[in-house]
């Protein structure tokens, strides 16, 4: 028997959610055979198995936020099931119980089960459930703190065991003989409060109800065999007082934080705090490249590819970074130096199901014309597929919002992490222009560079915004600059 654990398939990745298991218990599974669809902080992936087998048991359902390192599968692949070490310091009168608390498992015949010792080798060993250690007696635990002996009383030499006092009270029925509780068994043991009952929940998720203030023994569980998991503590802190009684429909909907939003909304928190943000605004005349988009869509060198305004925004971008390579840096407060980047990962912020993603478009500045446009169209048919992988979001130098597919005039982005520069795109409309000292209708949009004051004061982010600016007035000034 093999346990998969859920791995880190991002950098730093802590945690993600099963989003769709692709088997179930009794499954025959390949090496390599996708198993199962993950919802990281950044995109959704797929895990292949390690193994070769059958399924038997998937150890995390659909919805469940996991660890990384946590086993997600059991595979069974004929070999022996691990038996993980006891805890040194686990509690008295009761087997040692690990993250995963799980039912007490019944001793198993002698002739059952493929665990046990030899043929005419003794007594076989009783197999264990993950999180319960090995049988009782074959590994030494420390001893546990004796509460003060009454003045003649004799202290016992043996440390689980009191030296007196009444005899143990009968195990709970499906109980093992080591004293393990059942799920809703009682605890025993001297100083044991009677009464209470053992609750399924791991230690992190006990320290949070704890700073939380909540009672895990009022919780109903939503994990695996019943555990209580963090979403059920924070749906409890969260919950409102509500009336007794309550007629009509619910008046508010909670939507837990989680995957790429909670991903998102910590960075933006990061970025906003972090980096001292500028935000410059430019009114332009795009007629000329709207004119130019327009003939390019009759190219054969752009047949199959969708050309809009937003790819000769980005190469105008790409010019205006060769001509002002400081716009593409980042700060490095542990290094104190500024690190300026001689590659372009150009990352293009898309509005998903998922949330907001920011894949970016690797080694932009080495890219035809025509390859920018199908690298833009490949990056937003992925992202709207969901499809986009970790790799693709990471390493970005500089990014474009296009906000005016949302029919919004401009706004103030925030700094994606790790970048010092952002463009916002405004939708073009239809505004009077003066040209040559009459007023025309032109096509006019408002670009919205924001930057990062560190690294980009007002004089070079003026100078790289007003050359974009330049080039979508003119198009001929890309060849000419570019």
């Amino acid at each position: 028997m093999k346990e998969f654990k859920l791995p880190d398939v991002g950098e730093g990745l802590t945690e993600a959610e099963i989003v769709r298991w692709h088997v179930k218990a009794g499954d025959p599974v390949k090496v390599n055979q996708t198993i199962v669809e993950i919802e990281t902080a950044k995109a959704v992936v797929e895990l292949p198995c390690p193994f070769e087998g059958v399924v038997a048991a998937l150890l995390a359902e659909e919805g469940e936020t996991v660890d990384v390192g946590r086993p997600i599968i059991a595979v069974d692949d004929g070999s022996p099931a691990p038996v993980p070490p006891p805890p040194a310091d686990a509690p008295a009168g009761r087997a040692a119980l690990a993250d995963d608390m799980v039912p007490a498992v019944p001793a198993v015949p002698a002739e059952a089960g493929r665990n046990g010792t030899a043929a005419g080798g003794g007594e076989k060993r009783q197999p264990v459930l993950v999180g319960y250690g090995v049988k009782p007696g074959a590994a030494k635990r420390r001893p546990r703190k004796q509460p003060p002996a009454a003045p003649g009383a004799e202290r016992s030499a043996v440390p689980d065991r009191p030296a007196a006092g009444p005899a143990p009270q009968a195990a709970a029925p499906g109980a093992e003989s080591g004293g393990v509780p059942g799920p809703a068994s009682a605890a025993t043991g001297p100083g044991a409060a009677a009464g209470r009952v053992a609750v399924l929940a791991k230690p992190p998720v006990r320290k949070l109800a704890k700073d939380l203030g909540i009672d895990l023994a009022a919780l109903t569980g939503t994990g695996p065999q019943g555990s209580i998991t963090r979403e059920d503590v924070h749906a409890a802190a969260a919950a409102p007082v509500r009336p007794a009684a309550r007629t009509g429909a619910a008046d508010e909907e909670r939507i837990p934080v989680k995957g790429v939003r909670k991903a998102t909304a910590q960075a933006m928190v990061a970025s906003a705090f972090t980096a001292p943000h500028v935000t410059e605004f430019l009114q332009v005349d795009m007629t000329g490249t709207m004119e130019a988009v327009g003939r390019l869509r009759a190219l054969d060198d752009f047949a199959g590819v969708r050309v809009s305004p937003l790819l000769l925004v980005a190469k105008a971008l790409l010019v205006a970074v060769r001509r002002h390579p400081m716009i593409n840096s980042v700060w490095d407060e542990a290094a104190q130096e500024i690190v300026v980047k001689h590659r372009v990962n150009l990352g293009i912020a898309a509005a998903t199901p998922r949330g907001l993603l920011v894949p970016n478009v690797k080694d932009a500045q080495s890219l035809s014309l025509p390859e920018l446009a199908a690298a833009l169209a490949e990056l937003a048919e992925t992202a709207r597929a969901g499809r986009t992988r970790p790799a693709d979001m990471a390493g970005g130098t500089i990014t474009i919002t296009n906000v005016g597919v949302f029919g919004v005039d401009a706004g103030t982005p925030i700094l994606n992490p790790g970048e010092s520069a952002i463009l916002a795109l405004g939708q073009v409309r239809d505004m009077p222009w003066v040209v040559d000292g009459q007023i025309a209708v032109r096509k006019v949009c408002t670009l919205a560079l924001s930057f990062d004051h560190r690294v980009v004061d007002g004089e070079l982010g003026s100078l790289f915004l007003r050359d974009i600016g330049a080039m979508l007035e003119d198009p001929l000034r890309m060849l000419a600059w570019g």
